[in-house]
């Protein structure tokens, strides 16, 4: 690219000064001098456009530049040097433009490759030794100071890290990571210093990775051929048929000379480029990699999408969605304990509880005497007790079943989660119930995909048909695919009855053959593996889904400023044709003009660079802020476990202990969750909707707080109303309504501000 781009500026340098100069010659009476410095500047360029038509002939692609060849050659034979040499500079300048183009609209791509770090700071026989990053092993421990790069992906094991990943992820606000969390090479440290145990070689880290994509992107040719030969293929005949017309009706070389100036098809060879880099460049700065120029061209013509399921319309790790828990112990201790635990356990799910408690707050201790069976549960002694954490199984090894146990272990069946069980010193004391959820994103994604012009969206899956057509019936896609193996999602992407292009996106190994096989693959690189990342044209490298209805949206409106270019070229190239043909523009002025459609028509092709998103807002949150009121949600989340036990438990609980169940949990409720909403609604709700835009777009979801409250307070005046010896049967029906329906409405209240506050983290 830059040996290219040298001999372009040289050419361009040569044509100036020796057109420049024989212009002097011409005025300094040296006509003879003139002439042969016009056909110096020309003669470079005519040799550089052979051997590229000879090249491409070779290549069985077709000419482009065949007209701006004849044009130099029919004005040097006819003795028309200073319309060469104007028709050469013009050429020159055009090539030059466009490499001014294309490395503007690469920029953020570069910037990328610029980043890739060369040391790291590894921990040495007490001391710190400076080693070239390809020397790191997994295992190592590093320090990365205040300004530097991390150099592979790795643990925090020291000290807390604030990271600018802007150039990974096109998130433009730093992101904080405490001891034990995984860090992405290629993030820069914005604060203190902190250590890294690395986990992969820098050849296999996450960066690296993200390098080699980029840089097959840059090589990979733009579709220059397969847009613009279209139009060429209509539009050099005809420019060469309104040459020879005009030749025989004005019986004058001259004449057919100006309409091939005039008609050198420099806006196909330039425009579609321009355009599709700029393209791929927009997309780069939104966290969305695209390998090469052809890759654009199909995903702006993509009518039907293929998901995968798992890590891509779910969230790709466990989430804790309910608790039972044994009244006696309650379901605070039989997390707390379940998770304590949980943090010498090597089972998949161990760290999905562990996390969980922490984010509820809860104050972990470490176990001892601790003894895991594989695959099965794990056993030890927390604060003096005995817990138990495993499947149905294994805990029944040490604890007699509960009577809830039945149920608990068919909801696990129609939900499609998964259970672990926990007993306490010999009692089964509670479970916890986790699922694969979908991730909050997902919904608005597919809406926004829809807006983009998808018209199927069609969901595969390894998992049980049962399960997957519950998501996609939530989800709202055409049609789902359940049980696939690898061979068989490849083979219902060749299935497809949609016309256009087939889009597959995926995050795993076995997501690989049918990304590759797909007209367009897209891989979700922030959390993808390297097989699927490398065998897709398309990487999103922020764990954002709506990112991908950003890209198709740049796509297509880059294709379309590509083809609005090209036509606009062309158009003015005819009009100045038609001109020519009748005589009234000579070659060297047309050949000025022709120059001044080339500005024209990259300008207008560098309108991707600036093109508008696909959806629109007066603000955003900053990722703080929306972390924040995310920590807050999962705060309250112990309150919806209780609304929902106390509604599960009123029935079989003796009528005189009822009273005072309601009275605790009425306490919680207005000493907690209602003090939220009010703040909610009369603080944040008003910045959101100043975000939205519109009259009152959340409307709808301060009615569901006056909801929530008048459920509150019908509760709270229900309880008070209690006599002494508890409610009868009829009273607890009552109850029970009224708990199940707060029960579902703050979840659902809880879910929509999550996707609301999700969207406009970004939103700007």
């Amino acid at each position: 690219m830059d040996r290219r781009r040298t001999s372009n500026l040289l050419l361009c340098a040569n044509s100036a000064l020796t057109l420049a100069a024989g212009l002097a010659a011409a005025w300094g009476a040296s006509p003879r001098l003139a002439q042969w410095l016009w056909i110096t500047g020309a003669l470079p360029v005519l040799a550089a456009l052979a051997a590229g038509l000879i090249s491409r002939i070779l290549r069985r692609d077709f000419g482009l530049d065949v007209i701006a060849l004849l044009s130099i050659l029919g004005a040097l034979a006819l003795g028309e040097n200073l319309t060469a040499a104007v028709i050469a500079l013009m050429f020159a300048t055009g090539q030059a433009l466009e490499d001014y183009a294309q490395a503007r609209a690469r920029k953020e791509m570069s910037a990328l490759l610029s980043r890739a770090p060369r040391t790291a700071n590894r921990y040495e026989d007490g001391g710190i030794c400076q080693v070239p990053v390809a020397a790191v092993n997994p295992g190592d421990r590093l320090l990365v100071r205040v300004g530097e790069i991390i150099p592979v992906d790795g643990i925090i094991i020291s000290g807390s890290a604030v990271l600018d990943e802007s150039a990974l992820t096109g998130e433009p606000l730093p992101v904080r990571r405490e001891p034990g969390d995984t860090v992405r090479s290629g993030g820069t440290n914005a604060a203190g210093p902190f250590d890294v145990l690395a986990t992969t070689s820098a050849a296999e880290s996450t960066f690296a990775g993200i390098v080699r994509l980029v840089g097959t992107a840059q090589q990979a040719k733009a579709p220059a051929a397969r847009l613009a030969d279209r139009y060429a293929l209509l539009f050099v005949p005809l420019s060469l048929a309104v040459a020879g017309l005009a030749w025989l009706a004005a019986r004058d070389p001259a004449r057919a000379l100006a309409v091939l100036v005039v008609a050198t098809p420099c806006p196909l060879i330039l425009a579609v480029p321009v355009a599709v880099v700029s393209g791929m460049s927009r997309c780069a700065a939104r966290g969305v990699l695209v390998k090469g120029g052809a890759v654009i061209e199909r995903f702006a013509q993509a009518r039907s999408l293929f998901f995968d399921k798992t890590g891509t319309l779910t969230g790709g790790r466990a989430r804790l969605v309910s608790i039972e828990a044994d009244p006696r112990f309650g379901s605070g201790e039989v997390l707390r304990l379940a998770a304590s635990l949980d943090q010498l356990s090597q089972h998949v799910l161990a760290a999905a509880i562990v996390s969980c408690a922490r984010d509820r707050g809860q104050p972990l201790s470490l176990p001892t005497g601790v003894e895991e069976r594989p695959g099965a549960g794990i056993t030890g002694t927390v604060d003096g007790r005995r817990v138990v954490v495993g499947n149905h199984a294994y805990v029944l090894e040490f604890a007699a079943d509960a009577e809830w146990s039945g149920r608990f272990l068919q909801r696990m069946g129609y939900e499609g989660a998964t259970g672990v069980f926990v007993a306490i010193d010999g009692t089964m004391a509670g479970a916890l119930l986790l699922a694969d959820e979908i991730r909050p994103d997902t919904p608005r994604a597919l809406r926004l995909l829809r807006k983009a012009g998808i018209e199927r969206i069609v969901m595969l899956t390894g998992d049980r048909r049962d399960t997957a057509e519950t998501i996609g019936a939530v989800l709202g896609v055409d049609a789902v695919f359940a049980e696939q193996a690898p061979a068989d999602k490849l083979n219902a992407i060749k299935a497809s009855p949609t016309g256009g292009t087939a889009i597959m996106v995926g995050d795993g190994v076995n997501d690989a053959p049918a990304l590759a096989a797909a007209d367009v693959g897209v891989a979700m690189g922030a959390r993808g593996t390297a097989a699927s990342a490398e065998a897709a044209g398309v990487v999103l490298l922020v764990d954002r889904l709506d990112r991908l209805a950003e890209a198709l949206h740049i796509a297509r409106r880059t294709r379309a400023i590509a083809v609005e270019s090209v036509a606009l070229g062309m158009g003015l190239s005819l009009a100045a044709m038609a001109v020519a043909a009748l005589g009234y523009l000579p070659p060297v002025e047309g050949a000025v003009l022709q120059e001044g459609i080339d500005v024209v028509t990259i300008v207008n092709a560098l309108r991707a660079l600036r093109i508008a998103p696909l959806r629109g807002g007066r603000g955003s949150l900053d990722a703080a802020h929306a972390d924040r009121l995310r920590s807050e949600h999962d705060e309250l989340g112990p309150i919806l476990d209780q609304v929902r036990n106390a509604a599960d438990r009123l029935a079989t609980l003796p009528a005189a202990t009822i009273r005072n169940e309601l009275v605790e949990l009425d306490h919680v409720l207005h000493d907690r969750l209602l003090p939220h909403e009010r703040q909610d609604d009369s603080e944040l709700y008003p910045r959101v909707a100043h975000m939205l835009g519109g009259d009152d777009p959340m409307a709808a979801m301060s009615r569901t707080h006056r909801e929530i409250l008048r459920l509150a307070r019908l509760l709270h005046r229900m309880t008070e109303d209690l006599p002494p010896e508890g409610p009868d049967t009829a009273a607890v029906r009552d109850l029970q309504r009224v708990l199940y329906g707060l029960d579902a409405i703050l979840r659902l209240h809880f879910a929509q501000e999550e996707e609301i506050y999700h969207s406009l983290a970004d939103a700007a």
